[in-house]
């Protein structure tokens, strides 16, 4: 069996470029007991695969150069030498940029199509949605009457954080980029408030959103969004930090003056909680945000949005409107029927 790919044919410098990807056919190895002959159904883009492209120090090892791109995938079971997978079964998987896959039955996790749509695994009952569920309830630690603002809002993960901290019987505000993004914030996912960050009075925007000051903040993009955020931060306001996108493309450090001192000086004098996280830090809570997310879909507290793309030779330029914002919900490349 041959698979088409994706591979990482240089390591970007600034915003990734077509010709830092290269794709090729390739022979798969043969099937060998405990692995299974996978056909990719979807693929998921997420924005922490820019840093899986350098080799700047990172909580992940790079992509090696002349390696198929990382990413989580849905795909069928073609063959199986695992006794747990049979042809036609459905599982979530980590095969990356390309169409078939070999893996081992052990790294993957069957999906019932019946109980979700197959992409969910993806979004909001994957990673991106375990992400929001165990960085705000672990770290942010919502409760009732208090704000929680979070960046990047109407992305699969900010949009959990909102709804969740509404279920929490907290107050939601959302920052995203543009009208049309704003207004789904108010419209389908329920938030109190919402911000465009590109608005040139942004940050008296902000500040008329939260007059009581930010509990929470949800960090997803850093830059100027956390510059006009940490005035607003309430004593002993905890802040998640899950992605600094804004950042992600930058080659040199910004320019101005040095700001660490003036947040070390917030950090102390209002006692804030500022945490960096990983979702793979809280896989023990997953036994229990599984059903509870399902739960809160099913009786209509939670909704989700997604974004899906046509095609494994769109990949790349779907994957550059993720990291300027063009997408609206979770990014998906649909890679065969």
């Amino acid at each position: 069996m041959k698979t088409t790919r994706i591979v990482l044919a240089s390591r970007p410098a600034g915003m990734p470029q077509q010709e830092n990807f290269r794709t090729e056919t390739a022979e798969l190895p043969p099937l060998e007991p405990g692995h299974a002959l996978l056909q990719t159904l979807y693929l998921s883009l997420d924005p922490y695969m820019r840093g899986r492209m350098s080799d700047a120090p990172s909580y992940a090892p790079p992509v090696a150069v002349d390696e198929t791109m990382c990413g989580a995938t849905v795909s069928r079971v073609l063959e199986s030498a695992d006794p747990e997978l049979h042809p036609g079964d459905f599982v979530l998987g980590y095969a990356g940029w390309q169409t078939h896959s070999v893996e081992q039955g052990r790294y993957l996790r069957k999906l019932d199509p019946t109980a979700a749509p197959l992409t969910t695994a993806l979004g909001v009952l994957g990673m991106p949605g375990f992400t929001a569920y165990s960085g705000l309830l672990t770290i942010g630690r919502p409760q009732p009457g208090e704000t929680v603002v979070v960046a990047a809002a109407t992305g699969p993960v900010g949009a959990t954080v909102g709804q969740i901290a509404k279920i929490k019987g907290a107050r939601a505000v959302g920052i995203a980029g543009g009208p049309r993004k704003v207004a789904l914030l108010t419209e389908k996912f329920g938030f109190d408030a919402a911000i465009d960050h590109r608005a040139p009075d942004f940050a008296e925007q902000l500040a008329a959103a939260t007059p009581g000051g930010i509990d929470v903040y949800f960090e997803n993009v850093g830059g100027a969004v956390l510059d006009a955020v940490l005035p607003r931060l309430n004593k002993f306001a905890r802040i998640p930090v899950c992605g600094l996108v804004a950042s992600y493309n930058d080659t040199a450090l910004p320019a101005g003056p040095d700001r660490m001192g003036l947040l070390m000086s917030l950090i102390l004098r209002k006692s804030l909680t500022l945490r960096g996280f990983i979702q793979t830090e809280f896989l023990d809570q997953f036994g229990q945000f599984y059903p509870e997310v399902t739960g809160w879909l099913a009786d209509g507290r939670l909704t989700y949005l997604e974004d899906v793309v046509d095609g494994l030779d769109h990949t790349v330029e779907a994957f550059q409107g993720l990291l300027t914002g063009k997408n609206l919900g979770k990014l998906v490349i649909k890679v065969a029927d």
